[in-house]
């Protein structure tokens, strides 16, 4: 049957903008922290005038260009940026890329696939849906129509979804988004990072631990992917870096568990 979009399914393809915080590097340097902050979480009301161009065009435009960069890679016998997810999804995500940019619609377009990645997480329901190769193509776009209208997508990441399902390639959708994710940040310089507090953080507090991430990575923007884990008592965790291999602990329960690990060799020792 046809999915429906429940209060919570909506209302998780609208917040992922509000739960995605992005800094540039000059709201960072801004001297009015509260107020810069204030504006840089992603609104749930959208961004201008839609672009108008006709769908089957621009189709054809992404299926050859994700074609021929497909094509290029495998030449080429290298995991290029394009291909880094797999040729198929990398040279989907590529040709997304290009024609955003092309279209002065980048950041549209990369808000939509930070919704859609929230919502496909959240919902668990949609997401078996649209990947499922046997389900109705009409059911699918149509279940597509009902998020984009809901969450306001741009015309440029509509079209590209029908792309998918026409192609038959919604079953990858989620690596498209993720390594859409991947070329956008190297595109904009722009160091993601999660931070996982006890707490839900402010927009100032937000504000502060970007500031130190862009003075210790020197990235042009930061991009906070907030998390909420009461186990840590207090304070906050910052995973950064490449697969997040940095890492911050200013959580309490950090501060008890190297506590408890210099405890136990200072007995080790003495033993």
């Amino acid at each position: 049957s046809t999915p429906h979009l429940t209060p919570p399914a909506m209302a998780a393809s609208i917040s992922a903008r509000a739960a995605c915080a992005k800094f540039t590097c000059s709201q960072v340097k801004a001297s009015a922290a509260p107020r810069a902050a204030a504006g840089v979480a992603f609104p749930a009301k959208r961004f201008g005038a839609k672009l108008t161009f006709g769908g089957s065009k621009q189709s054809q435009f992404i299926g050859a260009t994700a074609v021929a960069q497909v094509k290029a890679g495998a030449s080429k016998g290298t995991r290029s940026q394009t291909t880094m997810k797999g040729g198929v999804a990398g040279g989907y995500a590529s040709a997304l890329v290009d024609l955003a940019k092309s279209s002065n619609a980048l950041e549209a377009v990369h808000n939509d696939m930070d919704a859609l990645d929230a919502l496909l997480k959240s919902s668990a329901e949609i997401k078996t849906f649209l990947v499922n190769p046997a389900m109705d193509a009409t059911k699918k776009k149509k279940v597509i129509a009902d998020i984009a209208k809901e969450a306001e997508f741009n015309t440029l990441t509509v079209n590209f979804l029908n792309l998918l399902v026409d192609k038959q390639r919604v079953v990858i959708v989620a690596d498209i988004i993720e390594t859409f994710e991947a070329m956008y940040c190297d595109m904009t310089d722009t160091q993601v990072a999660t931070v996982t507090s006890a707490v839900k953080l402010e927009n100032e507090q937000q504000f502060l631990i970007a500031k130190k991430l862009q003075e210790m990575t020197g990235a042009k923007n930061i991009k906070l992917k907030p998390v909420v884990d009461p186990s840590l008592i207090a304070g906050f965790v910052v995973q950064y870096g490449k697969d997040g291999s940095a890492f911050i602990d200013m959580s309490v329960q950090g501060q008890l568990n190297k506590i408890t690990m210099e405890l136990t060799a200072n007995s080790a020792s003495f033993a």
